[in-house]
């Protein structure tokens, strides 16, 4: 009688060689190419065509991978797209946001905030308050208007025109003297704003506040809400601002990232 222990400790080497070298050639798709053949992907895995060839139709066979019938290239099959799109249905913004609004924070030492699109407007969904005495903190849940503050703006300059109608033909409050509310005024700095993928704001929505804020996306390439560092309006000069700049942008992409969104052309305005 085989031993059943010595049959299952010798097959395991195996079976985690095959399970990684199906996770090695779905992954080369995330890459810049689309669609590549048997001899590109053996090359790039330094593998044998052959052993290569057996393991793309395997997943051709589960719709992993979808084959070209004239070209014979490969790329990513309906399955892949389903199991992708539903792990991104699943993601929580908050828990993608969450480590890297710390470490910003702590790079800062300011608060960092998460805001989330809700309808024509926004709220804050998370905060992480600055260690310094003297600080901001927002209220959380409440709705906040898309027209006043860089939370709002990066929001507001990303959706589309019809949408942003609709906030320019609301009631646009100014909650302090900084408020722009002239819509041509308003659209101006919107196309500014989402040209350079970030919002500055110096008490137009809380007096005495200052802030830098950078739009997230998601796998839709939509925005659905904005990442801010706030303080004392005193603290956020130009050279300030300046250097908070690429750390708010780069953090906000690493949380687009993993909400599913890929860099890719933007139209503008």
């Amino acid at each position: 009688m085989p031993n059943t222990a010595s049959t299952l400790r010798s097959d395991q080497p195996l079976g985690i060689e095959g399970a990684n070298r199906v996770a090695d050639i779905l992954m080369l798709f995330l890459g810049d190419s689309d669609e590549m053949g048997v001899t590109q992907i053996a090359r790039a895995l330094d593998r044998s065509k052959a052993v290569v060839h057996r393991t793309l139709q395997s997943l051709v066979s589960r719709n992993l991978l979808a084959q070209d019938p004239a070209s014979r290239a490969y790329r990513l099959g309906p399955t892949a797209a389903t199991i992708g799109a539903r792990a991104f249905r699943d993601c929580d913004l908050r828990v993608v946001a969450e480590p890297i609004l710390r470490v910003l924070r702590d790079q800062t030492e300011e608060t960092t905030t998460l805001s989330q699109r809700i309808g024509l407007g926004r709220s804050y969904i998370m905060q992480f308050p600055s260690p310094q005495e003297i600080k901001m903190l927002v209220e959380i849940g409440r709705r906040f208007p898309l027209h006043a503050g860089s939370s709002s703006k990066v929001i507001l300059s990303n959706l589309e025109p019809n949408e942003q109608q609709l906030v320019f033909d609301g009631a646009l409050e100014k909650l302090t003297p900084q408020t722009v509310i002239d819509p041509k005024d308003l659209i101006d700095e919107l196309g500014e704003v989402r040209r350079q993928g970030f919002a500055v704001s110096s008490g137009e929505r809380q007096p005495g506040a200052g802030a830098v804020a950078a739009p997230v996306f998601d796998l839709s390439n939509r925005v659905v809400g904005g990442i801010s560092v706030c303080g004392p309006q005193q603290r956020f000069d130009e050279g300030r601002i300046a250097a908070l700049i690429p750390l708010v942008t780069d953090a906000a992409a690493r949380i687009s990232a993993g909400m599913g969104w890929q860099p890719r052309v933007r139209e503008v305005l």
